[in-house]
This record gives C-alpha cells, sequence and structure tokens, in this order.
C-alpha cells in the first residue's frame, strides 16, 4: 500500500480499535453499503474550509484520500457528478481495479459502478471517453426543455426529470427503479447544495486536509438553502493519516 497509514481514531460501534492500521479490508467494513437506499456525499476539504487549491480538490488530497476514494466507489451502485466537476476535474471512464471488481461480483454486483451524470443544459460531448470508454452504460439526468447533443443517446440513457429544472428527487427515484440504491455523489458544490435542499443527504464522508488555503476556496456546498434550517449529523468514525483526517457522518 502506497502513502501514510489509515490508523482508526473512534468509532461510534468501537468496531476498530484505536490506533489500529487498517487495510482495504477494513476500510471496506468502515464504508460498506448501508441496508436502506443511501445517498452518500463524498468531499475534501482544507482547515479553513476551502473546496480547492489553484481550482482543483486534488491540491487538497492525497494518497489516504485517494485510497478511501477507490473503497467508496467499490461499494456503491451508481456515481452522482454534476456535469461541470465531470469536466472541470477530467472525469475519465469509471473503472476499478481487478480485486475491487472481483469483490463486486462476489456481492452479486455489477463489476463496476453506473456513472450519474447531472446536467440542466445537457453540454455534454458525447465522444468524451467518459462515454465511449464506459464498461456499463451511463445515465444522464436532465431536464424535458434541454436539447441533446447528436449521438447523445447511442452512448448514455438520457433520463428527463423536471420540465425546466431537474427535479432531483424524481432522478434518485428513477435510479431506484433501476436497481441503483447505493449512489455515491462526488459533487460538486451545487449539486451537494441541491441535495440538502431536497433533504436527501443520508451521509457525509468529509477529508479534512492540513492546509490553510485562503479565502478563494469556496466550499463544499453551494446553491438553495434548506428549508427547516440545518441538518444534525451524527459521527459516525473517525481516521487519521499522518495529519489528514477522514470522518463519515450520517443522518440522527
Amino acid at each position: 500500500m502506497s502513502g501514510p497509514p489509515i490508523r482508526a481514531l473512534w468509532s461510534i460501534d468501537a468496531a476498530q480499535t484505536p490506533g489500529a492500521e487498517l487495510d482495504d479490508e477494513a476500510l471496506t467494513g468502515c464504508y460498506g453499503r448501508a441496508e436502506e437506499p443511501c445517498v452518500r456525499v463524498n468531499f475534501v476539504t482544507s482547515v479553513d474550509g476551502a473546496v480547492e487549491v489553484d481550482g482543483y480538490s486534488a491540491g487538497l488530497s492525497g494518497p489516504a484520500d485517494k485510497r478511501v476514494f477507490g473503497i467508496l466507489r467499490k461499494v456503491c451502485d451508481g456515481l452522482l457528478v454534476g456535469a461541470g466537476t465531470m469536466r472541470h476535474e477530467g472525469y475519465r471512464a469509471i473503472k476499478l481495479d481487478e480485486p475491487r471488481r472481483a469483490w463486486r461480483v462476489a456481492q452479486g454486483l455489477p463489476a463496476v459502478p453506473t456513472l450519474v451524470v447531472v446536467t440542466g443544459s445537457l453540454s455534454l460531448d458525447p465522444t468524451s471517453p467518459v462515454f465511449t470508454e464506459a464498461p456499463v452504460r451511463p445515465i444522464v439526468l436532465t431536464t424535458a426543455a434541454a436539447t441533446a447533443p447528436e449521438g447523445l443517446d447511442q452512448v448514455a440513457d438520457v433520463i428527463r426529470v423536471g420540465e425546466r429544472e431537474i427535479d432531483i428527487t424524481a432522478g434518485l427515484a428513477v435510479l431506484r427503479e433501476r436497481g441503483l440504491n447505493q449512489i455515491l455523489c462526488e459533487g460538486g458544490p451545487h449539486l451537494l447544495g441541491t441535495l440538502t435542499a431536497a433533504d436527501l443527504v443520508d451521509e457525509l464522508c468529509l477529508t479534512v486536509s492540513p492546509l490553510l488555503a485562503g479565502p478563494r476556496g469556496g466550499r463544499i456546498t453551494a446553491g438553495p438553502h434548506r428549508e427547516g434550517g440545518p441538518l444534525p449529523l451524527r459521527l459516525r468514525h473517525s481516521l487519521l493519516a499522518d495529519d489528514l483526517l477522514l470522518l463519515r457522518y450520517t443522518r440522527r
């Protein structure tokens, strides 16, 4: 395993011994699949709350964060991402290494999760490798008013939910009808804001990077306010890799 070891600090169920080094099997147990349909969100932030450095989240990440990133992808059914984030962060086709594919197959899952792209405008390139090289046909959630670029329907299933604005609640319902019950959202901030406003976030996995990024980094969430005020969360575990903190929260 490359990078610093990930060690358990604390867990609500005392499943891990404090200070114990966690291999991938133990990490999978820490972030395993939920018994009920679940929307899990994964973000990295600096200590002072920035979501990016020099315009990209990679400046906040590290080997330990990337290990957990891979575990979260391994255990999900669908990987939800906003089109802007997909383009900006340079997403490619979702692929897993052989051990993770084998784990999924042993659990009765498809070898690779399904990519789900959220876009109100359908400003997508059907020739992008994220579509053309995808081992599983991606899904695109959009509106009835959006015009699809030529060829998109040949490389993705386009699902229209909402007339001029995406009805994310309806979109998630369609995903569950297709058997995608464990959803991992990788952002960006506006998509997290939409999910939060619709009261759809069940879990937040937050990596806190030991950096002071300054005032220009933005936040992990943006967009509409949530009616009813802030959503209380419960800390499920905290892990440590050098000075990088890995936190997992669920709804109370």
